[in-house]
């Protein structure tokens, strides 16, 4: 037994399909046509050179994002840490990467990752690891940096109360 299609069953068929694939289209609720969305695409401007990729259209929005980094302690880290030359940064983790460099009047090369974790000016938010070739260094030497960092950072928020 042979099935045969109706003509009028193709034919319905085709004129919802019609309707569902008008019905995706690009119209606001009046009728009128609807601009195409302009994905907006950010980034560092210091981590970004040319391009993006395809996984930037789709990820967060960071435009929007608000930094949650304290600016004090990330200005004193870069100061204290001044003879590193900085491989990494991103302000909007507050993580700073260096590379081996030595103190003025140092024998030994350190280099240092540094973690500001929190926007309030305390301890508690920020958090410095030493390295040098041979391995880590002394928490001693560990606690003077972020104690400089630290005091460095309190001059600045007292330097910017006074104006």
């Amino acid at each position: 037994m042979k099935l045969r299609a109706r003509p009028w069953s193709i034919a319905g068929l085709l004129a919802a399909m019609a309707l569902s694939l008008a019905a995706c289209g690009n119209r606001n609720a009046d009728g009128s046509a609807a601009e195409p969305a302009t994905p907006s695409i950010t980034a560092p401007s210091e981590q970004m050179s040319e391009g993006t990729s395809i996984f930037d259209i789709f990820g967060p929005d960071t435009s929007s994002q608000q930094v949650q980094v304290n600016r004090y302690l990330w200005t004193a880290s870069l100061d204290v840490l001044n003879f590193l030359p900085i491989q990494t940064v991103d302000p909007f983790t507050g993580l700073i990467v260096t590379g081996y460099g030595r103190p003025p009047g140092g024998g030994r090369s350190y280099r240092a990752t540094v973690h500001i974790k929190d926007p309030s000016l305390t301890a508690r938010s920020l958090s410095v690891s030493l390295q040098t070739q041979g391995g880590p260094v002394s928490p001693a030497t560990t606690r003077a940096v972020e104690d400089a960092i630290l005091s460095r950072a309190r001059q600045l928020r007292i330097s910017d109360d006074k104006f």
